[in-house]
């Protein structure tokens, strides 16, 4: 099978982008007609099909997402080539660092562990988004190519029968701890949290209210426990995030059931219980793809976040 070229991957990732063969050739510089031609070579080089054509664009085919996901991964490699070479042993390195994280993380571990990293190495430039943990969450964000290390919730156990929570069913992003995420990524454990019961301050019966929840808050791994409780209702209000959960129950309106880094938010209008040795615990990590593992700029946010968690 021939190589595909720098410029063949730049194709593929700007169709996947795009949606389309004319989008991705204005974003390139390049016509309709040269980026189908350039589609269909790689195609050739590849043996599959990599995007389904129709009226209303282009869209990858599983071979097509698995492909565009290794090229953006390859072309990320080119663009920090010179930054590894001219950082070799020199303390130093610069450079953009691409960062994908639950919000919680985004407040609360990243900006300190960042501020050490930048003061360190005043060449890096991280560059921070936020993601949901919903589906291939922030993880599938470095499995995509589109993030060079991800904060993460790992699927690590702990508590009565594993970690984080799940209220209301649905599946996150969590990735397995100390072992190969999806698409063959790599993980660490940076800490793990315990969750606690956060109601109204002062309120005499905090389990008689309603269930506040959100989305990300349905780790798979920790259901058997939610099911377990039977004083735990099932949710009758879902919030966009855990902050507005946090506000909510603060105003009266339920009870929730939160990790560590959400309770940072908590003000004197809560109550915050512990759920005892059996309750549910979640494991915070990063993810990161192999080949970025090895990287300075990689390398030196895990040890500020390492020394982040204590």
């Amino acid at each position: 099978m021939a190589d595909l070229s720098p410029q063949e991957l730049r194709v593929l990732a700007a169709v996947a982008d795009s949606g389309g063969f004319s989008a991705a050739g204005a974003s390139l510089g390049l016509s309709q007609s040269a980026v189908s031609h350039s589609v269909r070579g790689s195609e050739a080089k590849v043996g599959a099909v990599l995007f389904e054509r129709g009226r209303g664009g282009a869209s990858p085919t599983p071979a097509g997402e698995r492909a565009v996901a290794l090229g953006r991964r390859i072309l990320r490699m080119y663009e920090v080539l010179g930054a590894e070479a001219r950082g070799a042993g020199r303390d130093t390195v610069a450079g953009v660092l691409r960062i994908a994280a639950f919000r919680s993380a985004a407040l609360h571990l990243l900006p300190p562990a960042l501020e050490r990293l930048t003061a360190r190495h005043p060449g890096i430039r991280p560059e921070v988004r936020v993601v949901r943990e919903l589906g291939a969450g922030t993880a599938g964000e470095v499995a995509a190519g589109r993030a060079d290390l991800a904060i993460a919730t790992l699927n690590a156990g702990g508590g009565g029968a594993g970690g984080g929570v799940g209220g209301a069913g649905g599946a996150t992003g969590s990735v397995p701890a100390g072992a190969a995420a999806p698409g063959r990524l790599l993980t660490g454990v940076l800490r793990e949290e315990a969750y606690a019961l956060v109601h109204p301050a002062g309120h005499p019966d905090p389990r008689s209210l309603p269930l506040l929840d959100w989305d990300e808050n349905c780790g798979s791994y920790t259901r058997d426990w939610w099911r377990a409780q039977d004083w735990i209702p099932r949710a009758t209000v879902k919030a966009e995030d855990d902050g507005m959960v946090l506000t909510m129950v603060g105003r009266g309106l339920g009870m929730a059931i939160l990790p560590e880094l959400s309770l940072r938010e908590a003000t004197d209008a809560v109550d915050i219980t512990g759920l005892g040795p059996s309750g549910p615990v979640r494991h915070v990590g990063y993810v990161t793809a192999p080949e970025s593992a090895s990287t300075l700029a990689v390398r030196a946010l895990i040890r500020e976040l390492r020394s982040e968690a204590g």
